[in-house]
């Protein structure tokens, strides 16, 4: 299954419920990509531009599209982003894939 990675921010107001009531975020998450048939393999708080780090694996794009929708449907970020991440044997195919496209740069 693929592999994704999330980065995300909390709104201010989130912050503060979570100060008011600490809870454990991971395992929400863990029910929403599991309730896809995925699975959470890491959840992360960080210092810096964003909140915190989630990696996930799930069936296919749609799937973990279908979570993202959902937890950045929710209002409790301020942002949601995720990375689909490739492995190097996926990245090898890429780059020997690459090799057969006829690329033209813009105007040349």
């Amino acid at each position: 299954m693929p592999l994704y990675l999330s980065r995300f921010s909390y709104t201010p107001e989130t912050w503060a419920r979570l100060i008011g009531h600490p809870e454990d975020r991971a395992r929400a998450a863990q029910s929403y990509i599991e309730s896809v048939g995925g699975k959470l393999h890491g959840f992360w708080y960080a210092f810096g531009t964003h909140d915190g780090y989630n990696l996930w694996e799930a069936p296919d794009n749609v799937s973990m599209a279908a979570v993202a929708l959902a937890i950045s449907g929710g209002g409790a970020l301020s942002s949601f982003e995720t990375t689909v991440l490739l492995t190097v044997d996926e990245t090898i195919e890429a780059l020997r894939t690459a090799e057969q496209i006829q690329y033209r740069p813009p105007g040349a």
